[in-house]
């Protein structure tokens, strides 16, 4: 029995689906039993609860082989980042109460680093806050999603894809949350470790390289576009951020644009990722119009 936190997010789901592949049992804390009703039909084990609540995280951890753990995405957080730290509290709280076998961490690419990385600072307090854990931990360090570009299939219809990302032909690592979730469900049922590992997840792609698969799969001449530093704020604006409250996001990017989620950190495996841009949103886009 495998713990997995997130399943009704990207990532969890994956990993989840991953696992009941292979045949194993999995368990899922969620907020709503119904909500996650899909889960249940697959076999999944639901316990009732929130990763805000050290109580809720224990009893779903009692018997489990492994466990995969995440933060939940904020992408306008308090300034001191107290919502992570919060559920890193109540994490380590569990696994010292009910230690596991193995536990794996969703990271990020630049979580080595401890300042200056925006949202990415939140995974590196949940890596500072296990590091004195007696548990094997496997950190998880993706890439930037593939599936934050599916915005492209809304605004890209006239041949150009905003991005971030400047300039655009310049590489960072990205991945597929499929990918993702098979590497977890691989460490989580796999063979034992001792201590902890660092795991760069993802290939090295340009926003270039994006928008020409999204093109492909649009059957568009699609460009990436780098959106004006002095525009950031306002595009995010019009992603759903806040007014005023971007400024993680965009100190996030600008570390990507100046190297910090590039493949090669010191102490770190490297899994490259298999599931290419193109082929997410050819799924994405099949989903749509199934």
């Amino acid at each position: 029995m495998f713990l997995v936190m997130g399943i009704t997010g990207k990532v969890g789901g994956a990993t989840a689906t991953h696992l009941l592949t292979q045949g194993k049992k999995v368990r899922a804390l969620v907020r709503d039993c119904a909500k996650a009703a899909s889960w249940a039909d697959q076999g999944v084990e639901l316990v009732e609860g929130d990763w805000n609540d050290a109580a809720s995280i224990k009893r779903a951890l009692r018997g489990v082989d492994g466990a995969f753990v995440m933060l939940p995405p904020i992408w306008a957080p308090s300034p001191d980042f107290r919502e992570a730290k919060g559920v890193i509290a109540n994490y380590v709280e569990a696994l010292i109460e009910v230690p596991v076998p193995r536990v794996v961490a969703l990271s990020s690419m630049g979580a080595n680093k401890t300042s200056e990385m925006g949202l990415i600072t939140a995974l590196s307090l949940l890596e500072q806050g296990f590091r004195d854990l007696n548990v094997p931990i496997a950190y998880a360090r993706a890439g930037g999603f593939f599936e934050n570009f599916l915005y492209g299939f809304q605004v890209a219809q006239g041949g150009t894809l905003p991005v971030f990302y400047d300039p655009t032909h310049r590489k960072s690592t990205m991945v597929a949350t499929n990918d993702i979730g098979a590497e977890i469900a691989s460490l989580l049922s796999g063979q034992a470790w001792l201590g902890h590992r660092f795991i760069e997840l993802g290939s090295m792609v340009s926003a270039d390289e994006v928008a020409a698969q999204l093109g492909e799969v649009m059957k568009l001449d699609v460009k990436a576009v780098a959106v004006p530093r002095a525009d950031w704020a306002d595009t995010f604006e019009q992603f759903g951020i806040p007014k005023g409250k971007s400024g993680p996001a965009e100190t996030m990017y600008e570390a990507v644009n100046a190297g910090a989620m590039d493949i090669g950190a010191v102490g770190t495996e490297h899994v490259p990722g298999t599931t290419s841009a193109r082929d997410v949103f050819a799924a994405a886009q099949k989903a749509a119009t199934a």
